[in-house]
């Protein structure tokens, strides 16, 4: 059976694992939001980012890249995914159902909030802009991870207005 991976936010343009095929992907009842604070990658203790997740909305779905693993590759790529996604445990890890863009329904391992988690947060989106803004973590600043998916989604043809205007309002804040 072909493992299937959901990716939302930096795994669209920096999956780290080999895959075999790529598709466009909806999955119903999550959004996509600057829900977590980053304490490693993009900010610090001190100085939180934020990083994308899936936040559970009934009537919300998300546009992604599913990509699937060779079986061979299976038990690897998931140690991969744990070691990089789980760091903090703010992520809990799902088999969601998610569908394909040529109208195959499959089992992905998803990535999502977990809302009871301390580096959860709602915030507006000017906020979050001030924040991405100016916090940079280990892997670098996290201006460098909303652009990068920005514009991967319009690559992909995946239009996610709050991420456009995060964007462009992060542009804004750091150009001067």
């Amino acid at each position: 059976m072909t493992m299937w991976v959901f990716g939302y936010g930096s795994l669209l343009w920096n999956p780290g694992f080999e895959f075999e095929e790529k598709r466009i992907a909806s999955l119903p009842g999550w959004h996509r939001s600057f829900c977590m604070r980053s304490i490693h990658h993009r900010g610090t203790v001190e100085q939180p980012g934020l990083v994308l997740a899936l936040d559970a909305m009934a009537e919300a779905q998300c546009q992604g890249l599913a990509l699937s693993v060779a079986p061979h590759r299976q038990a690897e790529t998931l140690e991969y995914l744990r070691e990089r996604e789980l760091v903090s445990s703010a992520y809990l890890e799902k088999t969601l159902d998610i569908t394909l863009s040529d109208g195959r329904r499959v089992e992905a391992v998803t990535y999502v909030i977990d809302p009871h988690h301390v580096q959860y947060c709602h915030l507006d989106l000017e906020e979050q802009a001030q924040i991405i803004a100016t916090a940079v973590g280990g892997r670098g600043p996290n201006t460098d991870y909303l652009h990068n998916t920005a514009s991967h989604l319009i690559e992909l043809g995946i239009q996610d207005e709050e991420l456009d205007w995060l964007s462009a309002r992060v542009r804004e804040l750091t150009s001067s």
